[in-house]
């Protein structure tokens, strides 16, 4: 496997974080955890269930100190995540994910994730228009007599 890194990006390699000064390619010669800078989401950025199940699997590919802890993690919130909704392309992706997570393809996991964000943000955007539209419905209804 041979990496391409442009300078001062970094990877994180079985736990280790590497930074190059220089643009560099490196190749690894056996078997091991990495994810490249672009891929990691920074805690802060944990706003949506979805988010925060690629931050559990992300801390169980790049540290594995918690890899079991992290997992278990990611696994209650996996079955969470199944409880709460319905949208069919979710329950597939996320049928997906657990399988990989189950086969420690933690970054095929991550790239499936990354998909279904997009899917997660038009739902909970359908859900902001509904509840918005209920907020400007009921005061006039009030406003009218027509409680």
């Amino acid at each position: 496997m041979r990496l391409h890194l442009k300078a001062g990006e970094k990877v994180f390699i079985n736990g280790a974080v590497l930074s190059f000064e220089q643009k560099t390619s490196v190749k690894l010669l056996n078997d091991a955890s990495f994810l490249l800078e672009a891929y990691v989401m920074q805690p802060e950025d944990t706003t949506t269930p979805l988010r925060q199940l690629y931050f559990y699997i992300q801390t169980a590919l790049i540290d594995p100190k918690t890899e079991m802890d992290s997992l278990q993690r990611a696994l209650l919130m996996l079955a969470s995540i199944h409880m709460a909704i319905e949208n069919a392309d979710l329950l597939e992706g996320l049928a997906t994910v657990e399988v990989q997570i189950k086969k420690k393809r933690y970054f095929d996991a991550l790239r499936t994730l990354k998909k279904l964000f997009e899917i997660e943000m038009a739902i909970w955007s359908e859900k902001q228009e509904e509840d918005q539209t209920e907020a400007v419905v009921m005061p006039f209804a009030r406003a009218v007599g027509e409680n």
